[in-house]
């Protein structure tokens, strides 16, 4: 559902969403998916916007600096999504039904050209509302865009975003007249995120920017939220850190609101969830019966791909690391792929525990490496090991400097 969208679904957006639907409801609810278990009872740890004043362990707005470089456009546009919950409290409709905080998907979208010293201030409010046993809070914030330009001869521009919450309640619009944190979260932005597409120009990566752009990016300064690169065109500022590029695993078939990275784990624990306990989950929120379903419903290969996967890196290549021909001197002689070596941990330097298991022992060589500094290592796998042959296909190996190595 969208609040004051202005129309129009950049195609980074879409392609965004998967990412960002998983940050917008990260911690949402959690196994055993009750609303009576004690993980359960404190929620919304991501992306908390608070009313202002309201809660000093919650800041009330999200920052985020990005750069934007414009090449020969003769205009840059700028479409910004901002994405919330809003806190709908389904009340209690008997014994052994406690109050459930549901969440409902809030979007705010703004647009600006990206002309330096350009402001574009976007106000907005939310509608409370009230209906079969459930109430929500109104809420009001402000999205605002401004640019500037970089000193510099590649005429870059950087962008600020800020996304602030500026609801004001009244006495009476307090549930139950309490603070408390759960009542603070009636008036707050949850799990607060924004999306940027840019038009006539791209992004520079925030956290690996090109070095011709290094020193622009250090003056960028993000506040309570972090960018990361969906591709060149968008962005997305989250309440939790991100590497650029990040993607859902194609592997997750499900949403379990806890960081994805446990599917197989957690399918597997609600799969021994007593009948009582399942009616129970699914009673609590729909995003938990959904769970439910699936773990009762999940094919067989399908859970067998959650047990894991393989992927090389997008720049890696196709090929083993090394070339044929890269070499190196160690005790005894050159040491290129293919060499066997007795491997002689330590070489004089501090070394750990597992040493003592491989000293002596011999391998092969996979690999001679160079790190960004300039140092040199040898990657080998261990004659004696039964999986040498599947370490070596997945690019898994011990690693060892030139002076602890012997030609064999």
């Amino acid at each position: 559902m969208s609040a004051g969208a202005t129309g129009g679904q950049p195609a980074g957006f879409e392609r965004a969403r998967a990412v960002a639907d998983a940050v917008l409801f990260e911690g949402y609810i959690l196994y055993p998916y009750r609303a009576s278990a004690p993980k359960n009872r404190l929620r919304w740890q991501f992306g908390v916007l608070a009313p202002p004043g309201a809660d000093a362990s919650e800041t009330s707005y999200a920052q985020a600096d990005c750069l934007v470089d414009p090449g020969r456009s003769r205009g840059t546009a700028l479409t910004v999504r901002l994405r919330f919950l809003q806190v709908q409290r389904r009340f209690s409709r008997g014994p052994g039904d406690p109050p459930w905080d549901e969440g409902v998907v809030r979007e705010i979208d703004a647009h600006a050209d990206l002309v330096p010293g350009a402001v574009v201030t976007r106000p907005f409010e939310v509608a409370g509302g009230a209906e079969e046993g459930r109430r929500r809070w109104p809420l009001r914030g402000e999205l605002r865009i401004a640019t500037e330009a970089v000193p510099g001869p590649y005429g870059l521009l950087k962008v600020r975003v800020r996304a602030e919450n500026r609801t004001e309640r009244a006495a009476e619009d307090v549930p139950d007249g309490g603070d408390t944190r759960a009542e603070m979260l009636c008036g707050a932005l949850i799990g607060t995120h924004t999306l940027l597409a840019v038009t006539g120009g791209r992004f520079l990566s925030p956290t690996d920017p090109p070095r011709w752009a290094a020193g622009a990016a250090a003056g960028c300064e993000s506040r309570h939220t972090w960018p990361a690169l969906i591709d060149d065109r968008t962005l997305l500022c989250a309440p939790i850190i991100l590497g650029d590029h990040p993607r859902i695993a194609e592997e997750s078939p499900a949403d379990f609101h806890d960081g994805t990275e446990i599917d197989e784990l957690l399918t597997l624990r609600t799969m021994t969830l007593t009948d009582e306990e399942k009616r129970q989950a699914r009673a609590t929120d729909a995003r938990a019966a959904a769970i439910i379903e699936h773990a009762d419903t999940i094919a067989p290969d399908a859970l067998e791909r959650l047990h894991g996967a393989v992927r090389r890196r997008r720049d890696e290549p196709d090929a083993a690391p090394g070339r044929d021909g890269d070499r190196v001197q160690v005790l005894g002689g050159w040491a290129a792929r293919g060499s066997r070596v007795r491997l002689r941990p330590g070489g004089g330097r501090r070394t750990d525990a597992q040493d003592m298991f491989l000293h002596g022992r011999t391998a092969r060589v996979s690999a001679v490496l160079q790190d960004i500094d300039g140092g040199t290592h040898l990657a080998v796998t261990l004659d004696d090991d039964l999986g040498a042959d599947l370490h070596e296909a997945v690019g898994r190996f011990r690693y060892f400097a030139p002076d602890e190595v012997e030609l064999l």
